[in-house]
């Protein structure tokens, strides 16, 4: 079962898709597999969210057909190196 901030990869009807895992639910999970600045809104003072997710809906029948790559420990890095991915299933 994959958890948040993991990097799945779903290969599903010819396609390829790939990216993280940004909510569990019991109905569905959501892989986030692109982000974008969002553009500045002149009606809002205080901006709390900077970006556009782009997510693809992912449910239980289907969860078979992921396959795990890592997880990353930040989520706010700005690179790979700078997320600290590890495997979790592995031992050391």
């Amino acid at each position: 079962m994959p958890k948040v901030d993991d990097y799945v990869i779903w290969k599903h009807n010819g396609l390829v898709h790939q990216g993280w895992v940004y909510f569990i639910d019991d109905l569905y999970i959501t892989i986030e597999t692109g982000i974008k600045p969002k553009p500045n809104c002149e009606y809002t003072k205080n901006e709390r969210h900077k970006y556009i997710h782009t997510l693809l809906l992912c449910f239980p029948n289907q969860w078979k057909d992921l396959e795990y790559v890592h997880t990353r420990k930040n989520k706010y890095g700005k690179d790979i190196d700078d997320m600290n991915t590890y495997n979790r299933f592995s031992d050391s």
